[in-house]
């Protein structure tokens, strides 16, 4: 076993987090995500084909949660461009925590929201500075 193996095994072991889990708490936080009055707009005039964005957040959530290297991409640059502010990460973050604690036992959860909180933060704060430098 490599060490990116181990590594999985280790926070699958601790959190009981597997790629089957994974994927469900993808598709009902964006099946939410859709319906939001807030979010589903910023969604619909970007996304026609949504199995393709399912499967990159859910690669995306594999390399967050477990370290899987799935994910290979820029969250930044693709959220740059975005008409959000700080209302839409806060319900952004809102739904997922709520999701997450539907989906996951209590100790998956918080390891997928410690996580959702930074991501948030990270990319908030980086288009508020991409903003004021344009």
């Amino acid at each position: 076993m490599d060490l990116r193996e181990q590594m999985i095994a280790d926070i699958a072991a601790r959190t009981g987090i597997d790629e089957p889990m994974i994927d469900r708490l993808v598709r009902r936080f964006y099946a939410k995500i859709r319906t939001d009055a807030l979010l589903g707009p910023v969604f619909d005039a970007r996304i026609r084909d949504w199995e393709p964005h399912l499967q990159r957040m859910c690669a995306f959530w594999s390399s967050v949660a477990l370290m899987s290297g799935r994910y290979h991409g820029s969250p930044m640059t693709k959220h740059l461009p975005l008409p959000v502010d700080a209302a839409h990460f806060d319900r952004w973050l809102e739904l997922f925590e709520e999701t997450a604690r539907e989906v996951c036992p209590p100790v998956a959860a918080e390891h997928f929201i410690e996580r959702a909180r930074r991501i948030a933060e990270s990319l908030e704060l980086g288009i508020e500075i991409g903003r004021a430098h344009v």
